[in-house]
């Protein structure tokens, strides 16, 4: 397993791991995690979802989850965990 944020444009990966509203999670209150993953779960990445690195320069990372195209910045991709294919 891998961070999103680590993929090259035009590989792969399925989630297996959202990583947002643990412990470490940097959001201030319990409250605010816990909008962080319904954010993430709205937007499509959830476990089971393949993705694919469209764009990995050096701002927001760009993703397509099913027939989108998801923005993510990249504090977040790295903490959603993918295995290449």
């Amino acid at each position: 397993m891998i961070p999103l944020g680590l993929l090259s444009p035009g590989e792969q990966g399925e989630i297996v791991e959202v990583r947002l509203g643990k412990p470490h999670c940097t959001c201030s209150t319990r409250e605010d995690r816990e909008k962080s993953d319904v954010r993430v779960e709205d937007m499509g990445l959830r476990p089971g979802k393949h993705v694919e690195m469209l764009n990995n320069g050096g701002g927001p990372i760009l993703v397509k989850v099913d027939e989108s195209r998801i923005a993510i910045a990249r504090g977040m991709a790295m903490k959603i965990m993918v295995r290449r294919q």
